[in-house]
C-alpha cells in the first residue's frame, strides 16, 4: 500500500456547505467539515454557520452531490495507460475496421519499436474471426506488433514479434494461425513489454491516474505480478502514488508463496498481498476458463474437440500458498472465473484452513477476482471462508445475455448463471467492485448501474448496495472497515458530483424502482436507469487534498 506525503500538503479545514451529502451519519446532511485528511462533522445546513468562521475555505457546493470516492478493486494502470495513448481496438464494428486502425496507427509511430495495442473482440465482428498473421505482417509493415484480445488473456501478433522470442513456437498454447495463449502469451508479452522506456510507462501510469481522478476514482487496486507486468513497473507505480497528487494505489503482486522468507519478498516489493491475478484460470473469451463441462463452441484452432479450458492451479497449490499468507499476515488472492477454476479455490483455501485454522483464514481477508462462474456450492464456501468477491459488472454487461459471448461460450443456461451478484449478497459475501481496465473501462457509476440492471434480472442488486460495493467495499477488501464513508472520523476521501434528483432505487421491477420520500430515511443516489446521464464528476479528493478539479457550475 502507497503511503502518502503529507509533509508536502498542511493540514486545512475545509466546509462544503449547500448541497447534498451522502452519509449514513445523516440521511439529510447537505454540509460537511473536512480537517486536514479526516471527515470532521457531516450535518444540516443550519449548524454549518457556527464552522464558517474557523475554516480556511468555504466551498459552496450549488447543490452538487457529495459522495465518497470510489475505489476500483481491480485495475492494470500501466496497461490501461497503454491504451489511452495508444492503439485501444475497443469498439471496433468489424475486422476491416480494427485492420485499418493498425495500419493508421503504425504510420503514424516512429520506425524500430514494438506497436501495442488491445480490445479486439473478434465475437463482435461480422466476420467471426480475429485477425490472421499475414493480415497482421501487411498493416503493421513488417514490424513487431503485440495486440491483446479485450480480456487480455490472449493475442495476436506479427511474425517479427514472434521472431523476438527464441523458441516460441515450441510453447504451450502457440497456435500457427490462431490467438496465442497460455505461456506462448506470456513470452510475446514479456518481449513487447520490455520495450516500453520509463518515459512511455511513465506517461502510461500518469494518464491512468488522470483519467481515474476525472472519474470520482479516489483509490485503484493495481493487480500486477510476473506474468503481467514487472517489478520496475509495480514500484514505480507505487512511487507515483506515494507522491500524493493522484488516487492512492493499493499493490498486488500475484505470484504464489511458500515461506515466510517469499512473504517478506512481497512486502519488500510495497504490495499489500500475494494477491489479484494469481491465475487459477484464463477467460471466458479466450476458451482458457476452467470449466467442469466443455464449453458449447470450440477454440479457434480446434474444431469440434470438446474443450474445458486450461488449470492453472489445482487444490493443494492454492492451499499452499493461502496457508503460506496467512502465517505471513498477508492477504492471499486469485483469479478464477470457470466453475472448475472456482472449486478448485474453494477447496484449496478450506485445505488451508483445516492447516491452519478457519478463524485465522477468515481474518486474513483472502480475496478471488473476477468469481463470474459460481454455484451455489461455491457461493456457500465464499461465505464460509470469509472471502471477499472482488468482481466487475461490466463484464456482464458487455458480454452477458441470450445473445452476448456467454452464451455463445457456454449455451444461454449456463451463460445465465454468471455473476450472480445477489447470491452473493445474500449469503454475506462481501463484495468489491472494480473494472479489470483495460478490459473494460474506468467507469464507476456504469458499473453501479450494471450492478443493478444485470442482464440476467434475479442477480440485480439495489443501487445502494451496488454504490457501497464500489466504495466502502474496496476498503473492506483490504482490511479497513473505517473508510469509504463520509462519517466524523473517515478519511477525507470524496468527490463532488453534478446530477439530476436523488433516488432509492431496486433491481427487480416487481419492487418499486425509486422512493423520493425523505421519511425513508435513506440517503438517495442518481437515478441511474439506463438512458438517463451519469452523474459528471466536479471533484476530486484524496486524504484532504484535490486530485482532479473542474469548476462547480
Amino acid at each position: 500500500m502507497s503511503e502518502r506525503n503529507s509533509e508536502q500538503h498542511p493540514s486545512r479545514t475545509v466546509l462544503l456547505r449547500g448541497g447534498e451529502v451522502h452519509s449514513p451519519a445523516d440521511p439529510f446532511a447537505t454540509a460537511m467539515v473536512v480537517e486536514g485528511d479526516r471527515i470532521a462533522w457531516v450535518g444540516e445546513e443550519g449548524a454549518a454557520d457556527s464552522f464558517a468562521d474557523g475554516v480556511d475555505e468555504v466551498v459552496h457546493l450549488d447543490g452538487a452531490l457529495v459522495t465518497p470516492a470510489f475505489t476500483d478493486a481491480h485495475v492494470h494502470t500501466t496497461a490501461t495507460g497503454l491504451a489511452l495513448t495508444g492503439l485501444d481496438l475497443c469498439g471496433t464494428a468489424t475486422l476491416a475496421d480494427a485492420l485499418d486502425r493498425i495500419r493508421a496507427h503504425a504510420a503514424g509511430r516512429p520506425a524500430g519499436g514494438v506497436l501495442l495495442g488491445h480490445g479486439w473482440d473478434a465475437s463482435a465482428w461480422p466476420e467471426g474471426r480475429p485477425p490472421s498473421r499475414t493480415e497482421l505482417d501487411a498493416v503493421a509493415g513488417g514490424r513487431p506488433l503485440y495486440l491483446t484480445r479485450v480480456d487480455v488473456h490472449s493475442a495476436v501478433v506479427s511474425t517479427a514479434l514472434l521472431d523476438l522470442v527464441p523458441g516460441i513456437r515450441d510453447r504451450s498454447g502457440y497456435h500457427p494461425e490462431a490467438p496465442l495463449t497460455g505461456d506462448a502469451h506470456h513470452a510475446v508479452r514479456a518481449a513487447a513489454y520490455a520495450t516500453v522506456t520509463p518515459a512511455q510507462r511513465a506517461e502510461a501510469q500518469a494518464a491512468a491516474l488522470d483519467r481515474a481522478a476525472s472519474l470520482g476514482i479516489g483509490t485503484v487496486h493495481e493487480c500486477a505480478g510476473p506474468e503481467i507486468s514487472s517489478e520496475d513497473d509495480f514500484t514505480a507505480l507505487l512511487a507515483r502514488a506515494a507522491e500524493g497528487t493522484g488516487p492512492r494505489v493499493i499493490g498486488y503482486w500475484a505470484e504464489l508463496i511458500a515461506s515466510a522468507k517469499e512473504a517478506d519478498r512481497i512486502r519488500e516489493l510495497g504490495a499489500h498481498g500475494a494477491a489479484g491475478d494469481l491465475f487459477a484460470d484464463g477467460s471466458l473469451g479466450s476458451h482458457t476458463a476452467h470449466l467442469h463441462a466443455p464449453y458449447a463452441d470450440a477454440p479457434p484452432g480446434c474444431p469440434g474437440t470438446p474443450h474445458t479450458g486450461t488449470a492453472h492451479l489445482d487444490r493443494d497449490a492454492v492451499a499452499a500458498h493461502v496457508a503460506a499468507c496467512t502465517e505471513a499476515g498477508i492477504q492471499a488472492g486469485f483469479h478464477a472465473i470457470g466453475d472448475a477454476a472456482l472449486t478448485a479455490v474453494t477447496d484449496g483455501v478450506r485445505a488451508a484452513a483445516d492447516r491452519v485454522g478457519l478463524a485465522r483464514v477468515r481474518a486474513a481477508r483472502h480475496r478471488v477476482e473476477h468469481a463470474e462462474m459460481l454455484t451455489d456450492a461455491t457461493v456457500a464456501a465464499f461465505a464460509e471462508l470469509a472471502l471477499t468477491a472482488s468482481v466487475q459488472p461490466a463484464f456482464d454487461a458487455a458480454w452477458g445475455g441470450p445473445d452476448g459471448m456467454y452464451a455463445a461460450r457456454l449455451g444461454a443456461e449456463r451463460a445465465a448463471g454468471l455473476n450472480p451478484f445477489a447470491a452473493l449478497l445474500k449469503a454475506g459475501v462481501p463484495l468489491a467492485l472494480g473494472s479489470d481496465s483495460p478490459v473494460t473501462p474506468l467507469d464507476p457509476w456504469g458499473t453501479v448501474r450494471a450492478a443493478v440492471f444485470h442482464r440476467t434480472r434475479a442477480h440485480g442488486i439495489s443501487a445502494r448496495a451496488a454504490f457501497t460495493a464500489h466504495t466502502r467495499g474496496g476498503w473492506r477488501a483490504i482490511g479497513r472497515d473505517d473508510a469509504g464513508v463520509l462519517v466524523p472520523g473517515a478519511p477525507a476521501d470524496y468527490a463532488l458530483w453534478r446530477t439530476g434528483d436523488l433516488v432509492v432505487q431496486a433491481p427487480d421491477e416487481r419492487v418499486e424502482r425509486w422512493s423520493t420520500d425523505p421519511r425513508s430515511g435513506t440517503p438517495g443516489l442518481p437515478d441511474l436507469t439506463p438512458g438517463n446521464d451519469l452523474p459528471r464528476c466536479l471533484r476530486t479528493v484524496v486524504a484532504g487534498r484535490p486530485v482532479f478539479d473542474r469548476p462547480i457550475e
